[in-house]
């Protein structure tokens, strides 16, 4: 009878830690790597994507933080708001960091919204930042 017990709880435990592990999310127009490596939207391949973005940015609603770094690379910005919210902004034209490149006043960025549980809640794109965009 314990050892039954033991069975059972062990391949719920299991089943929840498959359930909990987050993975990127494959994005079929869209060339990841390429992505990751145009840091800050510097290169300006970000840019191509933008229609084949705009397509799918809800498909990312309900995915955690560790999902959108695996899928996107690490966020060029983050921004920290009211009731533990957090932004991760992906410059899609050059940013303010990048060199060498004309850069606009208020680049092109995708920008997630992370409630309190690091789940996105909104997908924007837009030139405004986080703050502005109510």
């Amino acid at each position: 009878m314990y050892k039954n017990t033991f069975v059972i709880l062990g391949l719920l435990f299991l089943i929840i830690a498959m359930i909990s592990c987050s993975g990127k999310v494959e994005l079929e127009n869209i060339d990841q790597e390429k992505w990751k490596n145009d840091r800050d939207g510097c290169l300006g391949s970000r840019l191509e994507n933008l229609e084949d973005l705009r397509e799918i940015k809800n498909d990312f609603l309900g995915k955690d933080n560790q999902a959108l770094i695996k899928t996107f690379g690490r966020p060029d910005k983050v921004e920290l708001a009211d009731r533990s919210q957090t932004f991760f902004i992906y410059f899609l034209e050059p940013g303010p960091e990048c060199q060498n490149v004309e850069k606009k006043e208020d680049p092109l960025k995708a920008i997630f919204r992370l409630n309190a549980y690091s789940r996105v809640s909104e997908v924007t794109i837009s030139t405004l930042e986080p703050g502005n965009l109510r």
